[in-house]
């Protein structure tokens, strides 16, 4: 599943990253955005989605995150 399907307030893991830009792999690195960590979606808005990850929120675009794969 990936985090544009993921259910509000659930935790997940993140298993795979699947882009190929390697700045977004980078930009995404370095928010502590990679394979193995806790992420939750905090809301689904219209054009993105609210994320927690480690002590951060973000927001990312729906295309970005489709590319988040969760289990």
């Amino acid at each position: 599943m990936n985090l544009k399907d993921a259910i509000e307030g659930k935790e997940y893991i993140i298993q795979d990253i699947i882009t190929e830009d390697e700045e977004l792999d980078f930009f995404l690195f370095s928010l502590g955005c990679y394979s193995g960590e806790p992420i939750t979606v905090i809301s689904h808005l219209r054009h993105s989605s609210i994320v927690s990850i480690k002590d951060g929120r973000y927001s990312i675009d729906k295309d970005l995150a489709s590319a988040i794969t969760v289990a």
